[in-house]
């Protein structure tokens, strides 16, 4: 007759009385907990989330044209998003500048001539090779890229103006509207340093030229370059102190 052996296995997680009894004394390990599932959570879907002017920060402008017709039930959504909508589209409008552009003799009517009237622009006048010129254009570079709102280019002084005297340069020659409206001869118009605190100081000294595109007012664009001027100032008589002591 053939021996055979059954091992019954209950549902996982249960136990028989027997078992119980074993674990009290100790014979068996304690009892595993009952395998639970965790809980179902749908995914969460975007179109159902609160509706209201952060989700509208957080579209793109492309989002915000799709939307229109979504929102017509929210007045306030709605106006929301025509004012950001017309926020973004502002500000690609006037930071579209930002580097200081190469531009030939050729090109002199078009770019500077003929931009648009509410743009200021500067041209830098200079010569390959010269420190000084490279000393100012470094401070140009970064003004650009602090102001892209305002226009900046650079040509080589004798395309602009034939025979151009080397001794006068560099030189900036600022339009607005097709127009000069101020001309800087040579480093020395920009203080015993060139630096671009300074360099934008002096642009703005009579008119609002330098323009970031988004302080809201010529007067707030003014006072940022000022602190900024003042706060080089006294950065540079700082380390002039400190250079001074360690000599001494």
């Amino acid at each position: 007759m053939a021996d055979y052996h059954f091992v019954y296995k209950d549902v996982e997680g249960a136990s028989t009385q027997w078992d119980d009894i074993q674990r009290k004394l100790g014979n068996l390990p304690p009892k595993p907990p009952a395998f639970k599932p965790p809980p179902f959570e749908p995914a969460p879907d975007p179109d159902s989330a609160p509706k209201d002017k952060s989700w509208v920060d957080a579209k793109t402008e492309d989002e915000l044209d799709e939307l229109e017709d979504d929102l017509d039930d929210d007045r306030f959504l709605e106006e929301y998003r025509k004012k950001r909508l017309a926020e973004m589209k502002e500000a690609a409008k006037v930071s579209k500048y930002g580097s200081v552009m190469q531009i030939s003799g050729s090109d002199f009517v078009r770019e500077v001539s003929q931009a648009p009237q509410d743009v200021w622009v500067v041209v830098f006048l200079y010569k390959e090779g010269s420190p000084e010129c490279g000393l100012l254009l470094r401070c140009l570079d970064e003004l650009a890229i602090k102001y892209p709102a305002t226009k900046f280019v650079k040509i080589i002084s004798t395309e602009c103006i034939p025979n151009y005297p080397d001794r006068n340069l560099p030189t900036l020659l600022v339009y607005h509207n097709g127009a000069v409206k101020a001309n800087y001869v040579g480093l020395h118009s920009f203080g015993r340093r060139c630096t671009p605190e300074g360099v934008a100081l002096v642009l703005c000294k009579s008119d609002p030229v330098l323009n970031d595109g988004q302080s809201g007012s010529e007067q707030g664009v003014l006072e940022g370059i000022r602190r900024q001027f003042i706060e080089k100032v006294v950065t540079e008589h700082e380390d002039d102190d400190e250079g001074g002591s360690s000599s001494d």
